[in-house]
């Protein structure tokens, strides 16, 4: 049973394939860089995603075990997983982000706006480990009298959803790119535990005890919101999910706001803070609530013995019975919020090198004063809100214009899963045809079973350069 509990969490740390996009952030030959900044600056006059392939995104991992630490050849499984429950703690999490662009398309107008607007779909999924739950589960409670467990360390949550979206980007002056999109959410699916409370302590008895040991539960206090999922059970077609992704779902509001500054002709800055909104739960909801607490001290079987054809009492249903009364499971349908995820990004790059566009002091692609060179260096950050704190990552990239038609930025990261996080990505404009790969970790592809994070991402646009 230990092994169940425990390899289950340490399965879900495989490389699933956080959120952090900074190998594409700032890339501003891909159209989808709009998503991450709405105030990017942007050198085409339309363009146009191919529907289903403009972006797809697959990111996730662990942030203290890999799959290799646990399933490597030699030693002893059990001494490595015993070393991981020993190293990782309540803020270790595993994590799971989908992103599939439906629809995407943009243009610029003739008072020099670009707007731009889709749909895409995403999933979003965190798990924090419970470390004195995975240490009970695999140590036993004998050998940890008088220690109170942390219910409280139980935390997940994972959304389902499709958002539709419109911004608008617009040059201000010689140095500022200013922008912002409004999103509307249609939830899927939605699940969520959070803020939980209590103990679990396991004591001596006293000499009245009919059992060595007391089981205490002490101020339990645990929830689990849903939404969209209680109505599986009564077998829920692929089409009644696609409805509820079509605004059939429970909906929410929100928006990104972003902006672009040249500082000068060499120095550029920009910043973006993204999904400020929520999400409404109104429909489909069912909640599940235990409060309360108890004392377990065995169980008293009687003595002397029954006589033979007599039935033996119900023992352990009358147990399950007092621990029900005792700490009630309530099942609620009270509508709940949901606030998004907060993302915030923020970059300052230095440009060098020959010009894109020659030697003239303004050229098309920059839309701006400055002229566009060919490389640059520069550092990122990147945070998300999550149910214990933010979660965030630095990032320093070099990014080179090989040629006209192809780029290509790496990138060096330091976040909560590694801090040797080696990243790339290529751009390709073919003609009117758009381009791009981008992953992350890609020192680890020799052995994924050995990366704690992995993301790739690739997309298929249509884009018209301005004249």
């Amino acid at each position: 049973m230990r092994y169940a509990v425990i390899l289950v969490g340490f399965m879900l740390a495989s490389p699933l394939l956080g959120q952090n996009n900074q190998v594409l952030y700032g890339l501003e030959e891909v159209p989808q860089a709009l998503l991450l900044n709405p105030g990017s600056k942007v050198p085409q006059k339309k363009h146009f995603g191919i529907p289903l392939l403009s972006k797809f995104h697959l990111n996730g991992g662990a942030s203290g075990v890999s799959v290799h630490d646990i399933f490597q050849e030699g030693g002893d499984i059990n001494e490595r997983i015993g070393q991981k429950i020993a190293e990782m703690d309540e803020k270790d999490f595993f994590t799971a982000h989908e992103q599939l662009v439906l629809l995407d398309i943009g243009w610029r107008s003739a008072e020099e706006i670009y707007y731009s607007g889709g749909v895409y779909q995403e999933l979003d999924f965190i798990l924090y480990f419970p470390a004195d739950l995975a240490k009970l589960a695999w140590e036993g409670n004998a050998v940890n009298l008088d220690y109170p467990f942390d219910l409280g360390e139980v935390s997940a949550l994972a959304d389902l959803l499709t958002v539709y979206h419109f911004g608008a980007n617009k040059a201000f002056g010689d140095k500022w790119t200013i922008g912002a999109r409004a999103k509307i959410y249609s939830s899927i699916l939605s699940a969520r535990s959070v803020n939980n409370q209590g103990t679990f302590i396991t004591v001596l008895g006293d000499e009245d005890s009919p059992n060595i040991y007391e089981h205490q539960v002490v101020d339990g206090d645990m929830t689990l919101q849903t939404s969209g999922i209680a109505s599986l059970d009564d077998g829920v077609s692929a089409g009644q999910l696609v409805g509820r992704g079509i605004f059939g779902g429970n909906l929410g509001v929100g928006m990104d706001i972003g902006a672009t500054y040249d500082i000068n002709a060499r120095w550029t800055a920009s910043a973006s803070l993204l999904d400020i909104g929520a999400v409404f739960h109104t429909k489909d909801v069912e909640n599940y609530q235990a409060r309360g607490s108890y004392t377990l001290d065995g169980i008293e079987l009687l003595f002397p013995p029954l006589s033979e054809g007599q039935p033996a009492p119900p023992y352990y249903d009358d147990l399950e019975q007092e621990i029900e009364d005792a700490i009630p499971v309530d099942t609620l349908y009270n509508s709940y919020t949901v606030m998004r995820p907060v993302k915030a990004n923020a970059s300052v790059k230095y440009s060098f090198g020959r010009p894109v566009g020659g030697e003239d002091e303004c050229d098309c692609r920059s839309r701006g004063k400055f002229v566009e060179r060919a490389q640059a260096v520069g550092a990122q950050f990147y945070g998300i809100s999550r149910p214990k704190g933010w979660q965030m990552a630095g990032t320093v990239y070099y990014y080179r214009r090989l040629w006209s038609w192809l780029s290509a930025k790496a990138t060096y990261t330091v976040d909560p899963y590694t801090s040797s996080n080696v990243g790339l990505g290529v751009v390709g404009d073919f003609g009117r045809f758009n381009f791009f790969i981008a992953s992350d970790n890609v020192l680890n592809y020799g052995n994924i079973a050995k990366a704690k994070s992995l993301s790739l991402q690739f997309g298929f646009n249509l884009k018209i350069a301005d004249p």
